[in-house]
């Protein structure tokens, strides 16, 4: 037969029993009652009545189904209650009377079984009293007729002790066993409840982990193309650049490839910085020490100058100082702006335009169509550089747009809002 998940029992409850042990439990209850019940009514038949052993026979069968109406005392815990108040009177059932009220009592279900209980348990307070003291004052032979007898106060007090101490007892038991089962199933209860929502809410944080790693993974990304598409490519431009005049400018061709190494040597400083400690937040103070703040789009515009780019940079307004997130947003942008434009614009005018507004900071990156005369460059193109600007800026909050300028050339644009900026009384 198969087990229940808890080992406490089989899988599929016999009838009204939960567990093999509790339907032996009633089994046996029920034969002690039946053998007590069997022979008390045999007695009383027998003794009393002075009738045939035929008829006492007769009448202990009654009393052994009687007993055994304990079997069905979890499924209808009333039944025995009122089988047991019909033998009390013969002065025989105790057993029945005593674990019948018990499981009343256990029973208990507020408010449901309320009244049942408290009618069937005064009930069997007051039988059992009116017969203990109708067994005292029954006529009958006495011992001693000369003897003095007691008050009958005390066999009226004996009688309440008797009554008591048979019903009182299993009935307050009974209410003590099913309050404490109720509670032990309302914290099983509980725990069930409280394991159900710990998983759940460790579903939930093993996704919140992997959204964090995915996120983290596509701001990595973001950073290394970045870094790595403008720099490569300037080192791209400057190897064509240096192809081409060496026989010609060996001089010239020279200091190509000392900015191919300076440029070199700041791709792999910021592949450092990305692939080792990534900063979340930085003090504002710090940002012009930075390269990639708003500080060092000079150097960066010198670099695509030194590349044969015709690039203006343009400053306008009060500057300010903004978070670090947004310095370095601005900074990506003017960045890609430029690549975008060794790539598809070679030999255009470009301009970087930096202006501090009321609402915020505004960078563009524009450049001319392109006249045909500049060197083309084969670069590479994924297509991700504007995508991954457009999700940094709304990330931020700010505005991003791209497309074609009024006269033909090409437009990256961004503002960011004024709410990015360092106030001075933070930085004090």
């Amino acid at each position: 037969m198969s087990k229940s998940p808890d080992g406490g029992g089989p899988a599929h409850p016999l009838w009204w029993w939960d567990r093999r042990r509790s339907a032996l439990l009633d089994i046996v209850l029920a034969a002690l009652a039946g053998l007590e019940c069997a022979f008390g009514a045999y007695g009383v038949v027998q003794d009393r009545l002075h009738l045939g052993t035929g008829i006492a026979v007769a009448a202990a069968v009654p009393g052994a189904l009687a007993g055994a109406t304990l079997v069905v005392r979890r499924r209808w815990p009333a039944v025995p209650v009122l089988v047991a108040l019909v033998f009390v009177p013969g002065l025989f059932g105790m057993i029945l009377l005593v674990v019948s009220l018990y499981t009343l009592a256990a029973t208990w279900e507020w408010p449901s079984r309320r009244r049942r209980v408290v009618a069937l348990s005064a009930l069997a307070l007051v039988e059992t009293f009116g017969m203990v003291l109708f067994a005292i004052f029954a006529p009958g032979e006495q011992a001693d007729p000369a003897a003095p007898l007691p008050p009958a106060w005390v066999f009226v007090l004996l009688a309440a002790l008797v009554a008591v101490g048979l019903t009182v007892p299993p009935v307050v038991t009974g209410l003590y066993v099913g309050a404490r089962r109720r509670l032990v199933e309302s914290l099983k209860d509980r725990a069930h409840g409280l394991e159900a929502e710990l998983d759940l809410l460790a579903e939930q944080a093993r996704e919140r982990a992997r959204r964090a790693r995915l996120e983290e993974r596509t701001r990595i990304a973001r950073e290394m193309h970045d870094v790595v598409a403008h720099r490569v490519s300037l080192m791209v431009v400057h190897a064509a650049a240096l192809e081409r005049t060496i026989p010609r400018d060996p001089e010239r061709a020279q200091q190509s490839a000392k900015l191919m190494g300076e440029v070199g040597r700041q791709a792999l400083d910021e592949l450092r910085e990305i692939l080792g400690v990534l900063r979340m937040a930085e003090p504002a103070a710090a940002q012009a020490d930075r390269p990639d703040s708003l500080a060092g789009l000079p150097r960066l515009v010198d670099q695509s100058r030194a590349a044969g780019m015709l690039v203006s940079l343009t400053v306008s307004g009060d500057s300010c100082p903004y978070t670090g997130q947004a310095e370095r947003t601005a900074y990506r942008l003017v960045q890609e702006g430029l690549t975008n434009a060794h790539k598809h614009a070679g030999g255009a005018r470009v301009t970087v335009q930096l202006a501090y507004r009321p609402n915020g900071v505004r960078v563009a990156v524009v450049n001319a169509p392109a006249d045909g005369d500049g060197a083309k460059v084969a670069l590479p193109s994924g297509g991700n550089g504007l995508l991954g600007m457009r999700e940094r800026v709304v990330a931020l909050g700010g505005s991003f747009s791209a497309g074609p300028a009024e006269d033909g050339g090409f437009r990256v644009e961004a503002v960011l809002p004024s709410r990015l900026a360092v106030r001075a009384d933070r930085l004090a």
